[in-house]
């Protein structure tokens, strides 16, 4: 039976990879590769594993802790060799990596950092940022890390109410829409 899928080797495999990592607005983990790369039918979690192992090895991707990112050594591979794809699965990964990189995007401007102190309180660092500057940076004192996990979420999910806020309330316009009502 012929294989299935554009990715049919080793190489192809590398290349695709080399495709997906050049592109991402950031390092990802391997599960997040994983899922961008089964845009063929020819990949397998397996041989993703073993071509990312041996990439990284040999200097094309970097890994820090979870994450994996690509090297000037892999960019320059992936210019040479990304026309090798074919257009139908590059089309694929990059609709894919859309949504990857719009989270990667936000993950990178909007993150918390939860203190622990030896007095049973916790010390919740909220941060906002567009892309070229800081907007908010604050740090609030939790009665424990149970009430900062809590804030943190409410601040995940909508940072931006924290910041508009906090700037009607420098502004006096929180004191102006209480006296109209």
């Amino acid at each position: 039976m012929p294989p299935i899928g554009f990715i049919q080797d080793d190489l192809d495999l590398k290349l695709l990879v080399l495709y997906i990592m050049a592109r991402a607005a950031g390092p990802i983990t391997f599960l997040q590769l994983f899922e961008l790369a089964l845009c063929d039918a020819g990949v397998d979690y397996f041989s993703l594993t073993q071509a990312v192992d041996h990439m990284t090895a040999t200097g094309q991707l970097t890994k820090e802790g979870e994450r994996y990112a690509i090297t000037d050594k892999g960019r320059r591979n992936s210019r040479i060799c990304e026309s090798s794809l074919p257009p139908s699965v590059r089309r694929h990964c990059d609709d894919n990596l859309l949504q990857v990189n719009e989270a990667l995007r936000r993950e990178s401007q909007v993150r918390t950092q939860i203190i622990d102190r030896e007095d049973g309180t916790a010390t919740l660092c909220l941060t906002l940022e567009d892309d070229a500057s800081p907007l908010l940076h604050v740090a609030l004192l939790a009665s424990g890390r149970e009430q900062a996990e809590g804030w943190a979420a409410v601040f995940d999910r909508d940072p931006s109410a924290l910041y508009m806020g906090i700037t009607r309330l420098l502004d006096g316009s929180e004191k102006a829409e209480e006296e109209n009502k």
